[in-house]
């Protein structure tokens, strides 16, 4: 029996396939990257007077977009491109070196978020773009993070939260018990998982996207472009047959607008810096940071 919530060699099949067609269907994602990487802006502040870093790490980095804006932002800095599956890094490969091949490039990595092989405090900043939703145990992902960034490194990622694709988890319970959608951490679990590992001054936010498609089949194409398939190990071994698939499109249709069928993406967003060594996790039986969620605004993009 597998207690495994993700099937890891299904995620890393789905993302290994999807790597030539990635990015054309990659909206939802380049807008979050976008708004993480303007976050980085907060770092230009004089009065924080830091260091540019030495090492960065674009973990879950995709075909590499992100990791070669960063080169680009610190060119003398080591940019760690990181992701689980190889087809993906040769894509980045082939785009860092498309932008300027005579200065530092990206440096790919193959690896698991789950078991960082990086050495204990040598990353200056964790950057991560929609990538932590393909992990279970998310507090031992971020102590790793923890032990992975120098004193004060920061880090910044995105995951989706648990609204995301509710309409689709909605059509297809109406075709049958089995599981079709992940389950992500809400807010307020992110908020407590943060502080859990140790990590100070975080600032966690959401919003949410809405896309919209034609028919149900156009979402599903969208998101096997993405990699983003079902890969539970509790999901039903057979495909999806014609009477259950047609069924779950016909519970959709209750959600149709005049714009079409609409699917929900709801974006966490997190800040957070990561301690001195020995630094206590919580000080006098109470948390050293409070995340105030009722008054986290949703922002929604159409």
């Amino acid at each position: 029996m597998n207690d495994s919530l993700f099937d890891t060699k299904q995620v890393r099949r789905a993302f290994s396939r999807a790597a030539a067609s990635y990015d054309a269907a990659a909206h939802v994602q380049r807008n979050a990257q976008a708004r993480l990487l303007e976050s980085l802006e907060y770092l230009d502040d004089p009065a924080l007077a830091r260091k540019p870093p030495q090492r960065v790490l674009d973990l879950g980095c995709g075909t590499g977009a992100a990791s070669v804006a960063l080169q680009k932002r610190w060119p003398k800095a080591q940019i760690v491109s990181m992701d689980l599956a190889l087809p993906m890094l040769q894509h980045t490969r082939a785009a860092s070196k498309r932008w300027n091949p005579f200065v530092q490039v990206p440096q790919p990595l193959c690896a698991d978020a789950r078991a960082l092989p990086l050495a204990e405090g040598s990353v200056d900043v964790i950057f991560s773009n929609l990538c932590l939703q393909w992990v279970e145990d998310l507090g031992a992902v971020l102590n790793g993070f923890r032990r992975a960034l120098k004193p004060q490194g920061l880090l910044l990622f995105s995951t989706f939260g648990p609204e995301t694709l509710w309409e689709l988890r909605n059509a297809f319970a109406h075709a049958d018990a089995a599981p079709h959608v992940s389950p992500f951490v809400d807010i307020a679990g992110m908020g407590d998982a943060l502080v859990n590992a140790g990590f100070f001054q975080p600032v966690v936010d959401r919003e949410e996207e809405i896309t919209h498609y034609p028919q149900l089949p156009a979402l599903m194409q969208e998101l096997r472009a993405l990699g983003a398939t079902n890969a539970l190990a509790s999901r039903r071994s057979s495909l999806t047959g014609r009477g259950r698939f047609a069924a779950a499109a016909t519970a959709y249709e209750t959600h149709r607008t005049p714009a079409g069928l609409p699917a929900t993406w709801e974006i966490i967003s997190a800040m957070a810096w990561a301690p001195e060594p020995g630094a206590p996790i919580r000080e006098g039986g109470a948390d050293l940071v409070a995340v105030p969620v009722a008054k986290i605004p949703i922002r929604r993009r159409g």
